[in-house]
């Protein structure tokens, strides 16, 4: 099993929205490294934290599971949808998407600053300067140690 953490702002999609519905596309990324490792690397079993970005307190609000292989983003053959990519072709997909299943809220936001904070997880790459993905891998320490912050703050 491998360890993810998926952002998501909260107006577009948050953490409540996937308790609601149960399983969700994740769709809409439309960066090639990302895109890479939904392809390459990301499997049914793994596990996530949701995170929500751009938002009051960003932080980890969530657990959810990998629930689906990668394939091809519907979103990006719609003219009428937000994800719109005119370049990307239905017989050579150029973006995917995996299914996620929520799990549960964490026990509290865990939010950046704490994150940031924590010389235990200094080489996450959510807590080096200037990286802006949208997903990103976490390590099973980092996991573990982060899950062992829910119930302190």
């Amino acid at each position: 099993m491998a360890y993810w953490l998926m952002k998501s702002e909260p107006d577009a999609f948050s953490i409540d929205d996937l308790e609601r519905v149960g399983t969700e596309p994740w769709d809409g990324i439309r960066n090639y490294q990302v895109r890479n490792m939904i392809r390459d690397q990301m499997q049914p079993g793994d596990r996530a934290f949701f995170y929500h970005s751009n938002t009051k307190v960003p932080g980890i609000v969530g657990i959810m599971d990998i629930v689906s292989e990668a394939r091809p983003d519907h979103t990006a053959f719609d003219p009428d949808e937000k994800y719109f990519d005119p370049k990307s072709d239905p017989d050579k997909p150029r973006w995917l998407l995996v299914d996620v299943k929520y799990v549960r809220h964490t026990q509290r936001v865990i939010p950046l600053t704490e994150l940031k904070a924590d010389p235990a997880i200094e080489d996450m790459p959510l807590v080096r300067r200037g990286n802006r993905l949208s997903i990103m891998p976490v390590t099973g320490e980092q996991w573990d140690h982060i899950l062992s912050l829910e119930d302190q703050g």
